[in-house]
């Protein structure tokens, strides 16, 4: 792999640690609690990460690693935009996202259970920045990390 390849690499896996950084601190330091799909749109940063050690440090199954990157940042923005969607209203909210404290059939119990969960909507924008919802932005991120990996992959022979 080249250097600048590597360059490369190495800044996406600084972006996308200090994103995971910056949800967390949304969520624990200025105590806006994420949706389910919120929670969900961390996984493919996760995932990433350790395919990115894995082609620095390990050096295994590089262009693999690459194929596999770029797959899952498009699982990703795909993702992002479905919950932008719903924040948008232009999709309706799935069974992942619906309160289940509307069920008329749960008894005292499962009802006070559900409200110390504290569900939170999908719908619900809680936090912006500069105007977009978290949302919003991860779609563009990750498309963006999504056409850097497929780059990087495509060009990886000329790259070596």
């Amino acid at each position: 792999m080249s250097k600048n390849s590597k360059i490369i690499l190495y800044v996406t896996l600084f972006l996308m640690i200090g994103s995971l950084f910056a949800a967390y601190f949304i969520e624990y330091g200025l105590g806006h609690k994420p949706c389910k799909l919120c929670l969900y749109q961390r996984l493919p940063y996760f995932f990433s990460i350790v395919l990115i050690f894995n082609i620095l440090l390990i050096r295994k199954y590089e262009k693999f690693s690459l194929l596999i990157l770029s797959l899952i940042m498009l699982v990703g923005s795909s993702l992002a935009f479905y919950h932008y969607g719903i924040e948008q209203g232009f999709f309706n909210e799935s069974f992942i996202c619906e309160d289940s404290n509307l069920v008329n059939e749960m008894n005292k119990e499962e009802i006070l259970s559900q409200l110390r969960e504290n569900v939170i909507s999908c719908k619900d924008v809680t936090f912006t920045l500069l105007g977009f919802s978290l949302a919003s932005i991860n779609t563009i991120f990750s498309f963006v990390l999504f056409c850097i990996f497929i780059m990087l992959y495509k060009n990886y022979e000329s790259n070596r």
